[in-house]
């Protein structure tokens, strides 16, 4: 659009926009117009952040043990080092009662939300999707969000030699991927996809998938990739012992840092878990798991292996804990394909990224999360279309339609997010 003379323009334009206010109203939208400063004072929330480099928004509690522990830290490394860098924090409370809350704030040298604008504080922790604490989300100068896990960052590098911590873009990661692996290892693969699995033998559920992996490798998968064993075992003996069992290749077991790094890039949270890469070391899936077990020899693979815009809740149900989702829930496959039509819909319109997607859509046809869901949401039978928001304290809702179409889904969205559909709690306990 224009030429070169006028693209340089808009770039210098932009930082006299964030410094003259304009960046400052995003803030306020998401913390009101007013935040307390230590010592109690009330201060106008766009004076406070206006010039900050990023504002650090930190969900934590006195109650919280971990919080305690972490909490004098971050006052540390903020005092000597990242307040000095342009960082400003926001402490958004999760205390009891507002005794907790000024007491706890006490020990902070920063700013807080006001206690009583608990409407706000639910708002932040639905918006960046907060399920524990203590967390530390980062914003950009204009309320852009810079990474949700603030907490790891700040942690790795308390002098802010990384400051602000921008995450790596997705060929940054492909290349530190490959390092991490390493020329050696990467030449054994032959150029192919490879599967990382990540395991150990103290695991037992990993004791019981390897035996499976193994038998769909040699069944045919290890013609569409190459897997590596990515140890999470104690000791070199007990890697030893365990790679012995498995037919493909193995990061050494010195190799920690490698398998530190491989961990991080692939999300790993727990074991087993069997992520994918394409042969240039960017994320195919990290939903393996699920995946080899539908298609031992990889018969769809690669397509049939990235995230669709419409999946199977009893796959993997974690984005149900994040996410609004949608369900078909039940075994009609009228429901199902009215769903899946929407869910490809919003594929298109986010780029075909199903990262990007507002709403996640899922079929839910029976199964031990199926069975969960009709608990939870009081539905023990019959075929409906549900919409989960558990970060929303829980909330869902259910369309009275009999038989929805696709256009009656349509419907139903939009309802729920106009705030018409009647909003319904999740059963506790």
């Amino acid at each position: 659009f224009g030429s070169s003379q006028q693209g340089q323009g808009l770039v210098g334009v932009w930082p006299s926009l964030v410094h003259s206010g304009l960046g400052t109203m995003a803030f306020v939208k998401l913390f009101g117009d007013n935040l307390h400063a230590p010592g109690g004072e009330s201060k106008k929330t766009d004076e406070v952040l206006q010039d900050k480099k990023a504002v650090a928004i930190y969900f934590s509690a006195h109650w919280c043990p971990p919080c305690r522990g972490f909490t004098p830290k971050l006052a540390e490394w903020y005092s000597k080092s990242l307040k000095g860098k342009g960082m400003e924090v926001v402490f958004v409370s999760s205390d009891k009662d507002d005794g907790a809350f000024k007491e706890y704030f006490g020990e902070m040298p920063w700013c807080a939300l006001p206690y009583d604008k608990r409407d706000l504080k639910d708002a932040l922790s639905t918006q960046f999707k907060i399920r524990s604490i203590p967390s530390l989300v980062i914003l950009g100068p204009g309320g852009e969000v810079i990474t949700t896990d603030g907490h790891a960052a700040v942690s790795e590098d308390p002098e802010g030699a990384n400051f602000p911590w921008t995450p790596p873009t997705a060929a940054e990661k492909a290349k530190a991927t490959l390092d991490a692996l390493g020329p050696e290892l990467l030449g054994k693969t032959g150029g192919k996809p490879i599967g990382l699995y990540f395991s150990a033998h103290w695991c037992p559920p990993c004791r019981g998938f390897t035996p499976k992996l193994a038998e769909y490798y040699k069944g045919g998968l290890k013609d569409k990739m190459e897997i590596i064993f990515v140890s999470s075992d104690r000791d070199q003996n007990s890697f030893d012992e365990y790679a012995k069992e498995m037919p493909w290749l193995a990061l050494p077991f010195e190799h920690r840092a490698a398998k530190e790094k491989l961990s991080k890039v692939c999300g790993v949270k727990g074991i087993p878990c069997f992520a994918v890469l394409s042969h240039d070391g960017s994320v195919l899936t990290t939903d393996g798991r699920s995946k080899v077990e539908k298609d031992p020899k990889g018969e769809s693979f690669p397509d049939g292996w990235l995230p669709q815009p419409c999946e199977d809740v009893n796959d993997d149900p974690s984005p149900l804990n994040e996410e609004k989702c949608v369900l078909a829930l039940g075994a009609s496959q009228a429901l199902a394909d009215a769903v899946k039509a929407v869910a490809a819909e919003y594929h298109e319109a986010a780029g075909k990224d199903v990262a990007a997607m507002p709403l996640r859509f899922f079929t839910a046809p029976e199964g031990s999360v199926t069975e969960q869901i009709r608990t939870l949401t009081q539905c023990p039978e019959g075929d409906k279309l549900v919409l989960l928001d558990i970060p929303s304290n829980g909330a869902f809702y259910v369309s009275d339609k009999a038989a929805p179409g696709a256009a009656d889904v349509k419907e139903f969205i939009a309802a729920v997010l106009a705030g018409t559909a009647e909003k319904r709690q999740l059963k506790k306990g």
